[in-house]
């Protein structure tokens, strides 16, 4: 498998495999790379519909200047703990961020999350959001707004009276809830339209019929959010029925 960055000439063949409507997994077979490569590639190049070879590969040649001007600061003034390859962590901080923006996160809210993700500490300061990113402050302040807006970060006061933002085991589990209750703030607002344009009309039958899926989905998730929370923050060697029991004789 071919190894470093990607030539100008697998470029082009990104760009073709977009036009003819390649997936990403096929583009990759082809070119005999890594699917997170080419999915990174695109993502940080506008995306499948407004991908060009020429732009990304001059693109990452400037990233590629700008972190060798950087590296006193950067990789060289964070060293990495457990043995681990800087290289490699650096790469998958990106591909974190890629994934986080294919679900929809903006992409400096994306960076913020990926960056406090791959710490071990599961915080950071926004000085230090801003040291590892290489960003201004007030693209830091911005996208911490969105994410503790999502539930997806919260701050906290250390004893130095500086704001830290944290991520925890729990990031996930609020991401869902967040979602539940974005969807079902959807399925309101549809059920509110039934009454507006009239029950049995077709408009008022498509929102109803929209808001009784999204109920649906909405719930189950919700479920499943909360039966994962309960399995998988137990204590080791506590069982559902376990729990369950406990709670009955506590009643």
């Amino acid at each position: 498998m071919p190894g470093g960055r990607l030539t100008q000439q697998e470029r082009q063949q990104i760009a073709l495999g977009l036009a003819d409507g390649l997936a990403y997994a096929e583009i990759a077979r082809r070119l005999d790379r890594p699917t997170s490569t080419i999915t990174r590639e695109v993502m940080r190049n506008g995306g499948p519909t407004a991908y060009r070879a020429d732009l990304a590969h001059r693109a990452t040649e400037r990233r590629a200047h700008r972190r060798r001007q950087a590296a006193p600061r950067g990789a060289e003034a964070h060293p990495q703990a457990y043995g681990r390859d800087p290289e490699a962590v650096r790469a998958y901080e990106e591909t974190l961020t890629t994934v986080f923006m294919q679900s929809g996160t903006p992409q400096m809210m994306a960076r913020v999350m990926a960056c406090l993700t791959v710490s071990d500490a599961g915080s950071l300061t926004a000085a230090e959001l801003v040291q590892r990113l290489q960003v201004s402050p007030a693209s830091v302040s911005k996208a911490i707004a969105f994410l503790e807006s999502q539930d997806l970060v919260r701050r906290e006061r250390d004893e130095g009276r500086r704001d830290r933002y944290v991520v925890d085991d729990e990031v996930m589990y609020q991401a869902m809830m967040a979602s539940v209750r974005a969807t079902a703030q959807v399925a309101e607002t549809a059920r509110q339209g039934v009454g507006i344009l009239g029950p049995g009309t077709p408009a008022g039958t498509r929102l109803e019929n929209t808001a009784r899926f999204l109920d649906f989905v909405s719930e189950s998730l919700a479920r499943a959010a909360n039966q994962a929370r309960e399995i998988l923050h137990s204590k080791p060697g506590t069982t559902s029925g376990d729990t369950a029991a406990s709670s009955s004789h506590r009643g």
